[in-house]
């Protein structure tokens, strides 16, 4: 039938291949895990997924900003997606540095091709077009992550599996939910469709439960009780890619189904509890992470804090909000993992559970080390001379120019909190402690060094530069 034969074209497939390359590599590492002696399992895997997701950026690169509706309007090629995707793939390939993978040297193919997975999933994400592009994406993105976490030995990693495998369904099952009323609204699975329906009783409640799957994703409040129990309980790796790939997927959709899925006459009603739950997630982030003395739980809860702070962004659906949007993704990808590799830098295991107090005297037995971490921490702060600080000013203008001076003042809020958060870290590395009372260990592995240098050029470079991307509306028509 023709319309077999014209179904895939050769713009279909090259609006794919980035993603394509990427979940291929995957295939590729497991089969050179079958083939090569145990010894170099692990550089190998590594090396292959950094080859994979390298490739990957550089045709995203080469294809930004070109727009095109492939398969049907079911993945949407343009630089919206582009962006989010080099996000990810820059994100993917730090986080294998961390630990030189995730597992043990048997382990170590098949977790990397877990990450890579996910990673495709994430971004199939960011150019889903329909509802199903959107559920498939998500569910391979989360398939992925749920035998990542039970990975490690840890009893607590089997426990932080569970909980998110549970928690994650129910979340899927009301997205799932939801996407069936919206299509009993529009009458297609569409998003362009949707963004042309009628307000309805059944257009609110399918979005209402939509944006509940998409709000667990983000960890916004009040579905955020899972980040904390799970970044604990994960590899540390595991925990830095969920912290940023994870929510530029859901960022991704959120985004476009805010500013392209809904018609004007809907909007003020099904955004406006979207914008009240990023509010909340301000101020509990910041609070609940006061008291937080593991560091994987305090960067979760600050995490939950500063992707609120990204989809105040989104409010008022102006053209800089998704611009400023995508910059402080970008700043919180550098200034997160950044802080993620230097805890990695401080255990000799890669998966090792490290505390804040470890960091008590840092600055006087590691001095290079608490510096880059201070760094790191003032550009979480929203602190100068960081690209925190550039991009939470950015985000104030964007949300007063939407129309929500008051989202603009919780924002404010919440981050004079957070200060308190993050230099309860740095007072610690600036006291002299007793150092035989301070467990002093150094990480085998050397390419966090390479992140952490990378992600502190590019928070500084972005502090004075504020670089915002163009051509980024994300169109579904």
């Amino acid at each position: 039938m023709p319309v077999a034969a014209n179904f895939a074209t050769a713009a279909d497939i090259s609006a794919l291949l980035p993603a394509s390359i990427v979940a291929l590599t995957a295939l590729v590492a497991l089969f050179f895990d079958l083939i090569v002696p145990k010894a170099t399992r692990r550089p190998l895997a590594i090396a292959v997924a950094a080859i994979g997701l390298i490739a990957a950026g550089i045709i995203l690169a080469m294809q930004y900003p070109t727009t095109y509706f492939a398969f049907g309007g079911a993945f949407l090629q343009g630089g919206y997606s582009t962006v989010f995707s080099e996000i990810i793939v820059i994100a993917t390939l730090a986080t294998l540095t961390l630990g030189l993978g995730v597992g043990r040297d048997d382990q170590v193919a098949g977790s990397t091709a877990l990450i890579l997975w996910s990673a495709s999933g994430a971004m199939l994400m960011t150019g889903a077009g329909n509802l199903m592009t959107i559920f498939l994406g998500l569910e391979l993105l989360s398939l992925g992550l749920y035998c990542l976490c039970a990975i490690s030995v840890r009893a607590t990693a089997r426990e932080s599996a569970l909980k998110y495998l549970i928690l994650s369904s129910m979340a899927s099952g009301f997205l799932l939910f939801g996407m069936a009323l919206l299509f009993g609204a529009s009458g297609s699975v569409a998003l362009s469709a949707l963004a042309a329906a009628k307000p309805s009783l059944l257009l609110f409640l399918g979005a209402g439960l939509f944006l509940i799957g998409i709000a667990f994703k983000l960890s916004l409040v009040p579905f955020h009780v899972w980040a904390p129990d799970v970044f604990e309980g994960a590899p540390l790796s595991v925990s830095a890619f969920m912290s940023v790939v994870t929510k530029a997927g859901a960022l991704a959709v959120l985004g476009r189904f805010a500013y392209a899925a809904i018609g004007p006459e809907s909007a003020t009603a099904i955004l406006i509890p979207v914008w009240t739950v990023a509010a909340l997630s301000m101020l509990v982030g910041n609070l609940a992470a006061l008291s937080q003395t593991d560091m994987k739980r305090l960067l979760a809860y600050s995490g939950i804090a500063q992707v609120a702070y990204i989809v105040a962004a989104f409010a008022g659906q102006t053209a800089i909000g998704v611009r400023y949007a995508i910059f402080y993704l970008a700043a919180y990808t550098f200034m997160n993992l950044g802080a993620f590799a230097v805890v990695a830098l401080m255990s000799r295991d890669a998966d090792a559970v490290v505390g804040v107090g470890r960091f008590a005297g840092l600055a006087y037995r590691r001095p290079w080390l608490a510096a880059l971490m201070t760094f790191f921490l003032l550009g979480l702060a929203g602190l100068p001379p960081t690209a925190g600080f550039t991009g939470k000013i950015l985000i104030l203008a964007a949300t007063i120019s939407g129309g929500y001076a008051w989202l603009g003042g919780v924002l404010i809020l919440g981050t004079a909190i957070s200060i308190y958060v993050y230099f309860k870290i740095v007072r610690a590395m600036f006291t002299r402690v007793d150092e035989a009372h301070v467990r002093d260990e150094r990480s085998p592995n050397g390419l966090p060094w390479i992140t952490v240098a990378v992600c502190a050029a590019a928070v500084f470079v972005l502090g004075l530069y504020p670089f915002t991307p163009s051509n980024v509306l994300p169109l579904v028509h």
